[in-house]
């Protein structure tokens, strides 16, 4: 089933009297269940791409039908329970509430969408592998921890699809490559589609395909595996 359906993607930044197109007729489709990685070099458009498709940034022109419908019809609140139901987010900088512990941040997060109960509170961050640290401050964890409660929140309310901008930007080799294991293996046990930005190519493997961004357009779009 296709999740998300691009045609003739389009944005342009206006700055002052100067103009800068940032996508440039992107086409493209992600069925569910896949894991895309978005690769290019800084300044290709990859991060704008992941924040059109996710509805966080209005496009210029052509068209986004996420879930079927598209996106310019989706009214503030539709897109509101959207994100809190049907897709999550996970970022670079991990965002999280510093005077909040780590199960209080998942509860919040829970609130906004369907609140959850504790067992399942806890269940979500066993599968992330932080169930022991639930009652930590974010202080008192390495990026990497930070990072899984990040993707904790991210799935407490079973989203369809997670876009990541980035995930492991701001961790070292080894943490970074636990967070790549961990979104492997929730894309393929929870069947959750990611959409995600990377700098980085060797982390593509982690994936099913890979577009290769350049100058606002998808130059390559290969399947991983």
């Amino acid at each position: 089933m296709t999740q998300i359906k691009a045609t003739n993607l389009q944005k342009v930044y206006h700055v002052e009297k100067l103009t800068y197109p940032v996508l440039k007729g992107i086409d493209l489709s992600v069925k569910q269940g896949e894991f895309v990685s978005i690769c290019g070099p800084s300044g290709s458009g990859k991060t704008t791409l992941l924040y059109t498709l996710s509805g966080l940034e209005p496009y210029t022109g052509g068209s986004v039908v996420l879930f079927d419908k598209e996106l310019n019809l989706y009214t503030d609140s539709e897109k509101a329970k959207m994100r809190s139901h049907d897709i999550g987010f996970v970022f670079q900088m991990f965002n999280l509430i510093p005077n909040l512990t780590v199960y209080e941040n998942i509860l919040l997060s829970s609130v906004l969408g369907t609140q959850k109960s504790k067992s399942e509170i806890l269940d979500v961050l066993d599968l992330v592998g932080i169930k022991e640290n639930n009652d930590y401050y974010p202080y008192q964890l390495s990026g990497g921890m930070q990072q899984r409660v990040a993707i904790a929140r991210a799935l407490i309310n079973h989203p369809k699809i997670i876009f990541a901008d980035e995930p492991i930007g701001s961790l070292d080799y080894k943490n970074g490559l636990s967070i790549m294991q961990l979104f492997k293996k929730l894309n393929q046990e929870l069947n959750v589609t990611i959409i995600m930005v990377t700098h980085n190519e060797d982390t593509t493997k982690y994936g099913t395909r890979t577009l290769h961004m350049l100058d606002g357009k998808v130059i390559k779009d290969e399947n991983s595996n």
